[in-house]
């Protein structure tokens, strides 16, 4: 998601991405003690079906609220199992959230301090075909071998689900072809702070 504003009140805005278990999420955290602003796309999509919102009543109306859990939340499992597979369903929930989250955007970039670093945290970045709406890509890149060992390690996973989860995001190489900045995750997080350090001072002009 790369909604245009008002870049003359910004330094930059960045798009950040990488494969699963490629260690992104350390890469936002760092660079939001560093001082950017982070924009999770998740995160709001998320936030804007929280219980009471205008987003999960516009969910129930058009699924019905057998998506609700017993306190009124929305049932994620029950939504993903919906809309998994059924490229019409997945489209009118996106048709809902959407908007919602292109708004919420839009209100967090009006709403940073001027000379401020804005970052775009999407997951599917190389996927979504909107790279060249950022002023600079950063890609957190690992093997997949080491993607594969985090995944068992960290969460679980079987090798099968592992790697089935890798295929269906885009190839390494087509990350790496958006890449403004490639911030390689396989050393210590000494290691990662320092180079995620190096690329926060380029983008803003420290350096």
């Amino acid at each position: 998601m790369g909604p245009s504003c008002d870049t003359r009140r910004v330094t930059k805005r960045v798009g950040l991405t990488g494969g699963i278990a490629s260690g992104k999420s350390t890469v936002s955290a760092i660079l939001a003690d560093l001082g950017a602003v982070i924009i999770d796309a998740d995160a709001l999509a998320r936030e804007v079906v929280e219980r009471g919102t205008p987003g999960l009543a516009a969910v129930t109306a058009e699924f019905g609220e057998g998506l609700l859990t017993p306190e009124g939340d929305l049932d994620r499992p029950a939504m993903g199992a919906l809309v998994f597979g059924d490229a019409a369903a997945r489209k009118r929930l996106e048709a809902i959230v959407h908007p919602l989250v292109f708004e919420r955007i839009i209100a967090l970039e009006a709403g940073a301090a001027e000379g401020a670093l804005v970052v775009h945290d999407i997951p599917l970045l190389a996927e979504s075909g909107r790279a060249d709406t950022f002023d600079a890509v950063i890609v957190v890149h690992v093997p997949e071998e080491v993607q594969v060992d985090r995944m068992l390690r960290d969460r679980g996973w079987t090798e099968e689900d592992a790697r089935s989860r890798i295929a269906a995001q885009a190839a390494a190489e087509d990350r790496l072809a958006i890449a403004t900045y490639v911030i390689d995750n396989t050393g210590t997080l000494e290691d990662l702070r320092r180079r995620v350090t190096e690329v926060f001072e380029e983008l803003v002009g420290r350096r």
